[in-house]
């Protein structure tokens, strides 16, 4: 295997473990705070800027494989249309060694091609689950601060119920007194009228005694 084939396996190796990692289930604060980091690093936005890079070779590379597929395929046609007969097993292995060697090249490109395209996909899906939790854990506590609210002016009117009550009885509880102290003052006005008829009674007996 080449160079650059090698390299392709080893980003087919890391797209398998960063899908794994992405389908694994985590706690959900901890994956928020992953993904949270994923998409606002720098070095990550830059690192994804490269492999779209090297997924545009990796793509030059699976089409050239496919043509090297395709030129063996032609060949052995060729040959079998001309009457050419392989009698040696030296040519029978060189041409099943590169129909091998490019079908390799093609499926590994082709499947590298193919799990970054789900890798990406499955990353947004992620991205949309959480920005979708967090909405409805938003939506949550609005609710609980809501009915929180509701509960704490219900209590004060509750409160401002119980004061008019009260009011409303040292309303009457005044009236009352009121009503009481009016009698009070009638009774005193009526009681001093009569001890001011007595006292002018005894007067005039005094001066007809005299």
């Amino acid at each position: 295997m080449t160079l650059y084939y090698t390299l392709v396996f080893i980003l087919l190796m890391v797209e398998m473990v960063s899908f794994f990692f992405l389908v694994t289930p985590l706690p959900f604060n901890l994956r928020r705070r992953l993904f949270h980091f994923i998409s606002t690093s720098d070095i990550i936005a830059r690192t994804q800027y490269t492999l779209k890079i090297v997924f545009v070779f990796i793509l030059i590379l699976f089409i050239d494989s496919v043509n090297r597929v395709y030129r063996v395929q032609q060949d052995v046609i060729a040959s079998n249309a001309s009457g050419t007969v392989i009698t040696t097993g030296t040519d029978r292995t060189e041409i099943q060694a590169r129909k091998f060697y490019s079908q390799r090249n093609m499926y590994l490109c082709g499947f590298t091609l193919f799990l970054s395209v789900i890798l990406n996909r499955t990353y947004v899906l992620v991205v949309d689950l959480l920005a979708a939790e967090d909405k409805v854990a938003a939506m949550k506590a609005g609710a609980a601060s809501t009915a929180a609210d509701s509960s704490v002016i219900s209590s004060k009117n509750d409160e401002i119920a119980t004061l008019k009550a009260e009011l409303k009885n040292k309303d009457t509880d005044l009236a009352t007194l009121r009503k009481q102290c009016e009698g009070l003052s009638a009774e005193y006005h009526k009681l001093g009228d009569q001890l001011n008829a007595k006292e002018s009674l005894g007067d005039v007996n005094s001066k007809k005694d005299l």
